[in-house]
């Protein structure tokens, strides 16, 4: 039997690859990895791509190595349904009630800061606890957890 693959990495299409890709890092407390050898930034790797390559994509990752890499891509259409997938942002894990509240709050108020828009509450039911859905600055959905 063969191992199963466990790395994964993460791809949005989008308009401004830099601009998400900058936005994400700042939710998941994530980085811009160092850019290739022999260019001292990424701004120096994309000047010496063609033209219609030049801002193509762009990628954040966990510091820690332990979560996904996250890669954004500029495509021409823009965003027109829900996405069928999305990020839980799990900022909530072991809380209940109030306490789990506050800290959704807390962590909207600082991502609306950075641009994202918050969408609803949905509060607890007795099977699943209270989340937030809120849009990060492309409009893709995202929850707070």
């Amino acid at each position: 039997m063969s191992s199963s693959i466990k790395k994964f990495q993460v791809t949005f299409d989008c308009a401004d690859p830099e601009r998400l890709a900058r936005f994400w890092c700042e939710v998941l407390g994530y980085v811009v990895p160092p850019p290739p050898e022999g260019f001292p930034t990424w701004d120096a790797y994309d000047r010496s791509l063609p033209p219609e390559r030049q801002g193509q994509g762009f990628a954040c990752s966990d510091p820690t190595g332990v979560g996904p890499r996250l890669y954004f891509q500029r495509v021409p259409e823009g965003k027109v349904v829900k996405n069928r997938v999305h990020l839980d942002v799990r900022v909530g894990t072991g809380l209940v009630g109030d306490e789990r509240l506050a800290a959704l709050e807390a962590e909207c108020t600082r991502l609306v800061a950075l641009g994202a828009v918050r969408e609803r509450l949905l509060r607890a039911d007795g099977v699943y606890e209270s989340c937030i859905v809120m849009r990060d600055i492309e409009g893709n959905e995202f929850c707070l957890d």
